[in-house]
């Protein structure tokens, strides 16, 4: 199957450009250097030369605290470019997936969030992409938006990654304790990307809306940290002697956070029969690869 991917430095999509190249499906990434998602001309030539039989948007603003002062950037990105590559994608009849966060929401909700619950972003990043899911459903009706969480990898900058910076360096960390999340890991991502985008529903566009994709499981950052130390004992790394709990009013940011950031997967799971794996076990897979 042909797959054309934007993005290529994000953690999903390098996990999908490392799939790629292992030859899972025809797949090419194309980065900031290879296109400009700010073009039409350019997107649809694209389409053209490569020809896909789906569309992967994994491209994105994902700077979450520079967003406050970077507003422009973060709403070109995120809500502009989607809406061209959806427009040309029905153009073109190529069925769509686009990316986007937990961050739509405001956090008070006491349980998971389902992807029909009402949005109310805190901060300019949330914003940019609940402005992106609005213009990729308002012209391609047959999108697939895939919400995820907490997002984790052996690439890029994530919280794992700082982790294990912060306690080969400091003998004790503040993390906060009170939002509560479903930590994902990119492969599942990628993975659960490439079934949606080979699945008859996507293809007939009988599946057009919002999905929800994260981890199993609920933690607090306090408890991820715990987590990601844990394992890095047993792998023999230096750990922090003390992790102290806070709260978030003890750690401001530019950027508000959800206080729940968990995500109701069901009807992903009825849609595509898609499951999630427990968090940990993604964490182990990435801690067996960045620790080796």
């Amino acid at each position: 199957m042909r797959i054309l991917v934007i993005g290529r430095n994000g953690q999903v999509a390098n996990v999908l450009a490392r799939l790629g190249a292992a030859g899972r499906h025809r797949l090419t990434c194309l980065g900031r250097n290879d296109i400009d998602v700010f073009s039409r001309r350019a997107i649809e030539q694209a389409v053209l030369r490569f020809q896909p039989e789906a569309l992967i948007n994994a491209a994105g603003y994902t700077a979450v605290d520079k967003a406050e002062s970077d507003r422009d950037a973060a709403y070109a990105l995120n809500q502009f470019a989607p809406r061209l590559l959806a427009e040309i994608s029905a153009a073109h009849r190529v069925p769509f997936i686009h990316l986007s966060t937990d961050y739509v929401f405001d956090g008070t909700k006491p349980t998971p969030y389902k992807p029909a619950d009402p949005i109310g972003p805190l901060n300019i990043y949330g914003a940019s992409k609940a402005a992106g899911e609005s213009a990729v459903l308002s012209a391609n009706p047959a999108a697939v938006i895939l919400r995820t969480a907490w997002v984790y990898s052996d690439i890029g900058s994530n919280f794992v990654k700082r982790m294990l910076e912060l306690g080969a360096e400091r003998d004790e960390l503040r993390i906060v304790d009170d939002q509560l999340g479903n930590p994902t890991f990119a492969d599942d991502i990628a993975d659960a990307c490439l079934r949606i985008a080979s699945h008859e529903k996507l293809r007939t566009g009988a599946a057009g809306g919002i999905y929800h994709f994260a981890g199993r499981g609920e933690v607090t950052w306090f408890g991820f940290a715990g987590a990601i130390f844990d394992g890095a004992r047993l792998r023999g790394r230096r750990t922090p002697a003390a992790l102290v709990a806070i709260t978030t009013d003890q750690y401001p940011t530019p950027a508000r956070r959800p206080a729940n950031s968990r995500l109701d997967c069901t009807l992903t799971e009825a849609t595509f029969g898609i499951a999630t794996q427990p968090w940990e076990a993604g964490l182990k897979i990435c801690l067996d690869r960045l620790l080796v």
